[in-house]
């Protein structure tokens, strides 16, 4: 359980609880509901209700729940021990969320056709965790064939504070990809509405999609190949991707919009190489940027 605190300040003093603390702890009308019913509002050892008038000094606590029923389920390995899984680092950890560096080829969570093997399941692993309550809630989804920096909140309220800052100027990803042709311009942005084809996971540049954008600055050259750096504007299900092949310029070794090189194992040259973001209690600044692996980095050799 997850346990915040404010001190009332003279602004709040006489206020009705239900005034302060959505405003103070950055609430949700579903998440205070929760709280009232839980009697998970307290002064000092005491719940109150919505209607309570504060006083300057006191201690608000709130007592956020485990919420391990809500994530998603994990199958073990037959044989009870973690299957080889390409390495991963934590790079950020605290009662709220957790910054890994994802390997690839890596699910990021099970899914219909993987149970195992995945992002949640290694970084239960590491931490001890029981695998039946390991709250895990992805903030930035990367494909399994993507490496880098991955942001994971560990309890739902977090999860609500960091999606909300996910498509603005506060929570900031760059991406680092190894084309397959050059651009015809050293920098540029990339308009262009995405949409899904038919019933699969192939996404395409189309008129009746989604608005997405995606800005790009030409790192290196090394032939016919490119190193771009990437910023997204809006998060669309594979919209690097798709972008990049939209202009001629498909990430090296991506079997879905390009061509596979057997050489990169089932991954792509798609890395998510720094994120910026607020800190979803303290409001603190996180700036983490990870190099681009050494079997990308090969693919820009002579």
């Amino acid at each position: 359980m997850r346990i915040l605190t404010y001190t009332v300040t003279r602004e709040d003093d006489g206020r009705a609880v239900r005034s302060v603390v959505p405003r103070r702890f950055h609430l949700g009308e579903h998440a205070f509901r929760r709280l009232k019913v839980q009697e998970g509002i307290r002064i000092g050892d005491r719940p109150v209700r919505a209607d309570y008038r504060l006083r300057e000094g006191e201690i608000i606590t709130i007592l956020l729940p485990d919420d391990g029923a809500d994530a998603a389920s994990i199958t073990p390995a037959q044989d009870g021990c973690l299957p080889h899984l390409p390495p991963s680092q934590i790079r950020y950890i605290d009662e709220d969320l957790i910054i890994a560096a994802k390997g690839a080829p890596l699910a990021t969570l099970p899914c219909t056709h993987i149970k195992t093997g995945t992002l949640r399941e290694q970084l239960c692993a590491m931490l001890g965790a029981d695998e039946s309550s390991f709250v895990y809630h992805p903030v930035n989804r990367l494909d399994k064939g993507t490496s880098g920096l991955l942001c994971v909140a560990r309890h739902a309220h977090a999860q609500r504070l960091l999606t909300a800052q996910l498509h603005t100027g506060g929570f900031i990803r760059e991406y680092l990809a190894v084309t397959e042709g050059v651009p015809k311009a050293s920098s540029g942005l990339i308009d262009a509405p995405i949409a899904r084809l038919g019933a699969g996971a192939k996404r395409a540049v189309r008129e009746d999609g989604q608005r997405a954008v995606t800005h790009f600055r030409i790192e290196a050259v090394c032939g016919r190949r490119a190193l771009l750096r990437l910023r997204l504007e809006t998060g669309r299900t594979h919209q690097i991707r798709v972008h990049l092949s939209s202009i001629g310029c498909p990430i090296a070794g991506d079997y879905l919009y390009g061509s596979e090189l057997p050489a990169l194992g089932g991954r792509f040259a798609l890395h998510s190489a720094s994120l910026s973001l607020a800190h979803p209690i303290t409001g603190a600044r996180i700036d983490l940027a990870q190099p681009l692996p050494p079997e990308l980095s090969a693919l820009l050799r002579p």
